[in-house]
Order: C-alpha cells, then sequence, then structure tokens
C-alpha cells in the first residue's frame, strides 16, 4: 500500500510536468466530456486524467481510437503507454464508462477527445533531388520561370511546418552579382535586375544553383533544412526589335497582309500594337500570336512613314519587358503627275540683256518621293506667243527649268510681253505649265525739266511753315510708273539752313517747294536756288544726268517788324529768404530781330518784392522775402521795343525762395480744455504738440522743452515725449481748485536756434462722470442774487399798481353808464 501511494504521487507529479491541460486546467474530476492536448513523442506512462464516478461505480471502461496507446485503470486513472505521434494520427476520439461490479453501466459513456500536439520532428524534404529550368535573355525581373517544392510531415500551422527557400549558392558567380533570386515562401526562381539586364547566353550558357529549405521558418538553431541542386539553361531573347518594313503604296493585293511578327520569350503572352502619335486611322493590326498585318492600302503621299510598339503583356495586363519599336515606310510608286507652282508663272527681263542672261526659273512639284526617279522632271518650251521678232527667243534648262534669252536681246517696243507654253514631265506623267515673260524697260533716259529757270519769288519772312511757293515740273520718256520714270526732286544749292523742301505727286511727278522752317530776312534775305531732277532707279550705263536735269530759282525774303524775342521762356533761381533788400536775384535777355532797343517790366509782382532793372533785365529784391508765405514766386517778364510799333513778349521768371530758420516754435493750436480733476488724488500729465512754419528737414523737428519760470519747477515737470510732443506733469497733489498758466519754453533747435514761450492753461475742477464741472462765476454787468431779488419785487409792485389803477377805471366808468341808462327809461316809452 505504501509502494502504491508513493508511486500514486510520483504519476500525479509526473502528469503535472509532462502532460497536457484539461479543458479545465485540472488533473481529477467528474466522469464528462473533455478536451486534452499532448505534445507528441513524449515516453510511456504519462498520466492524463484521474476520473471520479458515483459510489457504484467499480471500475471503468475506455473504448474508440485508443489504438493500444490510451489505457485507464479501474480507479479511472487515463494514461498512454506509449508514445504519441501526430504523423499518424492528430486527433484521438476515446469514450469512458463507469461500470458497477456487475458491469454494468452507471456513467458514460462520455467523449474524451485527445489532441495530438506537433513537435519539430521531420525535416523537410525537396521533391526532387534536381531540377532544371530555362530562361530567355533579358526576360522581366521578378517574373517566375520556375519553381522548387519541399514538404515537411510537421503541422503546417505551427512553426514546426513553415518552410523558407534560400539561393545559397550561385556557379558561376560573376563579380559577386546575383543573377537569381527565390520567392521564399512559395520556391519561385526568377531574374534579379542584374540577371535581367547582364545574363547573356554566349558567355554564360547555364548556371547551377544550390537552393536550401528550412522549417521552423528558418529562425531557429535547431531547425531542419535540406538542399537541391537546380540546373538553369539561358536561351537567347527573341523578343527584339524587328527589321524596318518597307511596304509599297496603294497595293492591290488582299488585306490584311502580314509584314513581320514579334515573339515573347514565353508562351501565352498578350500582345497589343500602341501608336506613337495619335492618327485618325491606325492602318495596323497583330494576332495573340505576336505577327503584324497591314489592313489597307496605304499612300505615301498622305503619309510616308510610320512608327509605333509592339507590347507584351502577361494575363494579369502587366508588361513583360519594353515595347519593340516598329518602322514601316511607305514604298513610293509614281501615281503623281507634274503640278504647276502656279496658274501663270510671270517672270521678268530687262530690255537690252545679252543673250544668254537667266530670266528666271519654273520649279515644277511632283508628290512623288524627292530624289527618286519617280519625280524627277524634265522642261520643254512647246510654243511662245508672239513670234515676233521670230519664234524661239527662249530657251529652257531640260531638269532646272531656268529660262535664258537663246538668240537676241529684247525690245520692249517690239513686244511688252511674251507667252510660253511648257510641258514638264516625268517618267509617266505630262503637265502644261504657263509662263508670262515681262520686258521691264530699262532706265536710259534722264528727267528733263520743262523750263530751266523758274525766275524770282518775293516772301514776307513771316510766312507760315507749309506753304506751297512754287510748282515744277520734269519729264522722263521712259516706261511710266516704274523706277526708271519716277521723279525725285532735291535741292543742291542755295538752301544750307534747310528752310525749304520738294513734295512729288507720284502720279504726275510734279513737284511742290514749300517752306519748312521759318525764314528769316536778318539771317539770309536772298535765296539762289538750283533744283535737281532724279530717277530712284539707276541710270545704265553710259547715260548720266546734265543740265536739263537742273532749273534755277530766286527767293527774296522782306523784313517784317518781330517783336523781342527772350533767349528762354522760363527763367528759373533760387535765393535764401533772409537776402537783403537790393539783392539782384536773377536776370533775364532778349533781342529785337530789327536791333531795336528793349524795355524790361514786371508782371504780376503781387507782393511787391521784386524790380527789374529795365535796361539791363537784371531782377533785384525791393522788400523781405517770406518763403513761408509763398516758398516758389511767379511773375513775369515783358521786353517791349523801344521805338517803331512797340512790339513786345512774355517769359516766366520763378523765384524758388530758400528757407532760413526765422520762424519760433509755437503750440500746434490753441489748448483750453486742459484740466485735472480736483482734488488730485495722485500727480498727473497732460501732452501737448509743438510745431513752426520753417520749413521741415528730411530728419523731422527736433523740439526742446523746458518750463518758462524756474519758480514753478517745485511744482510743475515739462517732459519730451519726441520731437514735436511733450507732456507736462504735477509733481504734488497739493493744488487749488483755479486756473494755473504754466509758460514753457520751446526751442527748434535751428540754426540760428530759435525759442517760443507759450502759455498752457490748466484747470484744478471737480469732476463729473470724468468731465470738469465749473460753477457759473459772476460776470461784470450780470446782478448778483440780492439785485435780482430786489428788481423782482420792485417789478411786482409796478403791475400790482397798474393793475389797481386799471380796475378802479373800469369800476368808475360801469356806474356812469348805469346812471345813464336810468335816466333814458324815465323819457323813453315802452316798446312792444
Amino acid at each position: 500500500m505504501m509502494m502504491q501511494a508513493q508511486l500514486h504521487c510520483l504519476c500525479l507529479f509526473t502528469l503535472y510536468l509532462t502532460t497536457g491541460y484539461g479543458q479545465e486546467g485540472k488533473f481529477s474530476g467528474p466522469l464528462k466530456p473533455m478536451n486534452f492536448s499532448i505534445f507528441e513523442g513524449q515516453g510511456s506512462g504519462q498520466i492524463i486524467f484521474q476520473f471520479k464516478a458515483s459510489p457504484l461505480a467499480v471500475t471503468f471502461n475506455l473504448t474508440g481510437e485508443t489504438d493500444d496507446i490510451f489505457q485507464i485503470q479501474p480507479d479511472g486513472l487515463l494514461y498512454h503507454n506509449k508514445a504519441l505521434d501526430r504523423e499518424r494520427r492528430a486527433v484521438h476520439k476515446l469514450q469512458v464508462s463507469a461500470l458497477d461490479v456487475h458491469g454494468n453501466t452507471v456513467e458514460g459513456p462520455v467523449p474524451i477527445t485527445i489532441e495530438v500536439k506537433d513537435i519539430n520532428d521531420n525535416r523537410p524534404v525537396f521533391l526532387q533531388p534536381k531540377y532544371e529550368g530555362s530562361v530567355r535573355q533579358n526576360s522581366r525581373p521578378g517574373k517566375p520561370f520556375m519553381y522548387v517544392n519541399a514538404t515537411d510531415l510537421d503541422d503546417p500551422a505551427t512553426p514546426n511546418g513553415q518552410l523558407i527557400y534560400q539561393i545559397i549558392m550561385q556557379l558561376p558567380n560573376v563579380n559577386n552579382v546575383m543573377y537569381f533570386q527565390i520567392n521564399n515562401k512559395t520556391g519561385a526562381i526568377s531574374l534579379t535586375l542584374k540577371g535581367s539586364q547582364e545574363l547573356d547566353p554566349l558567355k554564360n550558357p547555364s548556371y547551377n544553383l544550390v537552393v536550401s529549405v528550412k522549417d521552423m521558418g528558418g529562425q531557429d538553431e535547431h531547425s531542419f533544412s535540406d538542399s537541391t541542386s537546380v540546373d538553369i539553361t539561358v536561351k537567347g531573347n527573341i523578343w527584339k526589335t524587328p527589321e524596318p518594313v518597307e511596304i509599297e503604296e496603294n497595293s492591290t493585293n488582299p488585306h490584311p497582309i502580314k509584314i513581320t511578327q514579334v515573339r515573347w520569350n514565353d508562351p501565352g503572352a498578350l500582345y497589343s500594337l500602341v501608336e506613337k502619335e495619335k492618327s485618325s486611322k491606325f492602318p495596323f493590326s497583330i494576332n495573340q500570336e505576336g505577327d503584324i498585318y497591314v489592313t489597307q492600302p496605304l499612300d505615301r503621299e498622305e503619309k510616308d512613314a510610320y512608327v509605333f510598339y509592339a507590347a507584351a503583356r502577361d494575363e494579369d495586363g502587366k508588361p513583360l519587358a519594353l515595347p519593340l519599336q516598329i518602322k514601316v515606310k511607305v514604298k513610293d510608286i509614281n501615281d503623281n503627275p507634274p503640278t504647276c507652282p502656279s496658274t501663270v508663272t510671270v517672270l521678268e527681263v530687262q530690255e537690252n540683256e545679252q543673250i544668254g542672261s537667266s530670266i528666271g526659273t519654273l520649279i515644277a512639284h511632283d508628290m512623288d518621293e524627292e530624289n527618286t526617279i519617280n519625280s524627277a522632271l524634265g522642261y520643254r518650251i512647246v510654243d511662245q506667243t508672239p513670234k515676233v521678232p521670230r519664234d524661239g527667243l527662249f530657251l529652257v534648262q531640260s531638269y532646272s527649268g531656268m529660262f535664258q534669252l537663246a538668240v537676241q536681246s529684247l525690245r520692249k517696243r517690239d513686244t511688252p510681253q511674251y507667252n510660253l507654253t511648257v510641258e514638264v514631265f516625268d517618267k509617266d506623267f505630262k503637265t502644261l505649265c504657263f509662263v508670262q515673260i515681262n520686258i521691264i524697260d530699262i532706265n536710259n533716259q534722264i528727267p528733263i525739266f520743262e523750263k530751266s529757270d523758274y525766275g524770282n519769288l518775293t516772301l514776307s519772312e513771316d510766312i507760315a511753315i507749309g506753304t506751297v511757293i512754287l510748282t515744277i515740273q520734269a519729264t522722263d520718256a521712259d516706261e511710266p510708273y516704274t523706277g526708271s520714270s519716277k521723279i525725285l526732286y532735291r535741292i543742291t544749292q542755295g538752301d544750307s539752313e534747310g528752310c525749304l523742301e520738294i513734295e512729288t505727286d507720284p502720279e504726275t511727278n510734279t513737284g511742290y517747294v514749300k517752306v519748312k522752317k521759318p525764314l528769316d530776312f536778318e539771317a539770309v534775305a536772298v535765296y539762289n536756288i538750283v533744283f535737281q531732277a532724279e530717277n530712284p532707279e539707276p541710270l545704265v550705263p553710259g547715260v548720266q544726268y546734265n543740265a536739263s536735269s537742273s532749273a534755277t530759282f530766286r527767293l527774296i525774303v522782306t523784313d517784317v517788324n518781330e517783336a523781342p524775342q527772350f533767349s528762354q521762356q522760363v527763367y528759373q533761381a533760387k535765393v535764401r529768404e533772409d537776402v537783403a533788400k537790393g539783392t539782384k536775384v536773377g536776370n533775364v535777355t532778349a533781342k529785337d530781330p530789327e536791333g531795336l532797343d528793349i524795355s524790361y517790366s514786371l508782371r504780376g509782382d503781387k507782393r511787391g518784392w521784386l524790380k527789374i532793372d529795365p535796361v539791363t533785365g537784371e531782377i533785384f529784391s525791393v522788400a523781405p522775402l517770406d518763403r513761408e508765405a509763398e516758398s516758389l514766386y511767379q511773375v513775369q517778364v515783358v521786353a517791349t521795343e523801344v521805338g517803331g510799333s512797340s512790339l513786345s513778349s512774355t517769359a516766366q521768371f520763378h523765384l524758388t525762395l530758400m528757407d532760413v530758420n526765422d520762424n519760433p516754435p509755437r503750440l500746434v493750436k490753441e489748448y483750453t480744455g486742459l484740466f485735472f480733476c480736483y482734488p488730485p488724488k495722485a500727480p498727473g500729465s497732460l501732452i501737448f504738440e509743438a510745431t513752426d512754419d520753417d520749413q521741415q528737414s528730411f530728419r523731422g523737428r527736433h523740439f526742446t522743452f523746458s518750463l518758462g519760470s524756474e519758480s514753478l519747477q517745485k511744482d510743475w515737470e515739462v517732459s519730451k515725449i519726441n520731437g514735436t510732443h511733450a507732456s507736462l506733469s504735477t509733481k504734488h497733489t497739493d493744488f487749488e481748485e483755479r486756473v494755473y498758466h504754466i509758460p514753457v519754453r520751446i526751442n527748434d533747435g535751428g540754426w540760428p536756434p530759435l525759442e517760443g514761450t507759450v502759455s498752457l492753461p490748466v484747470t484744478f475742477c471737480k469732476c463729473v462722470e470724468d468731465r470738469c464741472f465749473q460753477p457759473a462765476a459772476h460776470m461784470p454787468g450780470i446782478p448778483t442774487v440780492g439785485m435780482t431779488v430786489g428788481i423782482l419785487l420792485t417789478t411786482l409792485l409796478v403791475i400790482g399798481i397798474i393793475l389797481a389803477v386799471v380796475f378802479f377805471q373800469i369800476k368808475k366808468n360801469k356806474g356812469q353808464n348805469n346812471a345813464e341808462s336810468a335816466q333814458a327809461s324815465e323819457v323813453k316809452p315802452l316798446r312792444n
């Protein structure tokens, strides 16, 4: 019994250490459905649970998926006698019943579930000892081209069965750069970016990889591993740009027509075409084998070349590689006739040109491809109109289209124009073009004046500018309305000052001589003019202008009395405003064109500050000047000729007065409302502002402030705030209820410094709502209270006396009226 007790205790201790827990975390309990988790691989004799039943039960029975591993003792102790293996059975379904002495079931059966928990007791194993694969050169990086697979019998839901793949060796290893990569979870092998760029079957046609697989997610030092060999063959890239394609235009063969093809390195790619430039129609297509077709006839003259791209994508629509550029050139056929540059090509040639001279070029066009036999053009003259003085006057270069004089020079008087019919041809087509050749007159005639002397003309010097004073005329025998017959007039002598000009009528070649600048009798009294007539077109060699192209003219200018003329219209001067009376402040100058003497005077001297010397024009001050009154003083100067017609002219004289410090500072306004509440509870201050009338400097004003009396310094204080403001402050509160007049000295700090003393009235008064309240004081002429009462009583007494007299008079008049009425009643009879 003691040994059994010790064994029972030992079993319970082993249970706690090595077995899985029940669903309630206890090691004994009543008979009921339960779940247990037990790690596989534990030794035999491991206790799982102690069941307890009713007193009637004397033993227990175990049935189900025991696999001869699980047993139960009569006292209800459930245990396993062999190590569990999850890979053989992951879950055991058992039933436990409690039996009495007769073997009858007292309780149960109840289901018992044993979950076998996995331990890492199986190593991963690759499915193949060696793998083989191939990859195309320039395949897309990251795109798998083969897989390796391994299995592990351990639970994949635990780290024991979580496999990690890794490339541990690459041979050859070029510059220690890995060309291959593996998805560590799926075993998918693909190219790295370097591999996609650098793999070349000509350099290394094959590679060998050693790939390992580890369980435990590769994170445990006790994990199991396996490795395998992977042989990879590098195949040449077939995803290459095809050679440029040439397609003959306007093909009559049935469409679509295959023109080229592209192929992706692996089957299953999805192909498409992408335009480089969007167009209204795209005459190409591609099928899913990579064959490219032209779908309709092409026209080279509409578009001579096409560039587009062929793209390959995987089943998810992702690009497999960069698109390939497809170039298609449309091959020309001779399907266009030559065309003329215009309905009529106009050329010009001067008369008297030498034989062989170039006249011009006819440039026809052909829409077929340039620099090919299809667009090579020839020229031939087939007709000349008119045929005077003979036919065949012109020839044309067969392949350049240049026209030349063939047999003689031309004369315009024979005919001014020739019309040529020219045949332009290529190897299959002919076109007729028309050329008009105009004969141009050469400038072999000079202009000739209708008369050589236009006589004399007398004008006054005050004639208006722009007046036409003379009409001149020359003629030219060259072709009208050309540069050879157009006439330009110019003055070659007699007008060095340029006072005259000539305008030409382009229709009639008439010249109009006009006044361009004012004439001046005093400067030039007589103009001896020479006119020259010329053409804008140069004369032909051997022809020169002569005396027939010149004419003379004499212009006599008469004198006109003119007013004096100032040398300038506005005279300006600057002086200080404090200059002494009699100081010269400026001068003006005028001249009379006729040389008469001039007398100067002033006009508009409203302040009487200036005077002018009537002979010299010097201007002087005659009174104190004041910049503050007027900083820019403007007057008018009058120059009058002495003798003659006494003509006059005016100019402006502007005198700028420069400031001097001649105004003492003053208060900016009258301060009448300064007050302190009485009685003051604490010292206070008031702010005031100063200014002066002098010109302010760029630094602004800089006044200094002080009390005007030293005796006030014990009660008052003045403090500067800035250049224009200061504060007046009390030093104590012992002031009377009255008005104080505080003198304040203000110095402007100028040169010379000026100082002014101002008085600030400050009132100490009782305040109501922060406002000064002052009872009305007795003013002269206003009666006192006693006087007011006496006047009021006297007035009431006089009013009473007047009322009594009036009342007495009324009573008296009423008594007389009653007596008269009584007397009348006695003498007058009664009436009905």
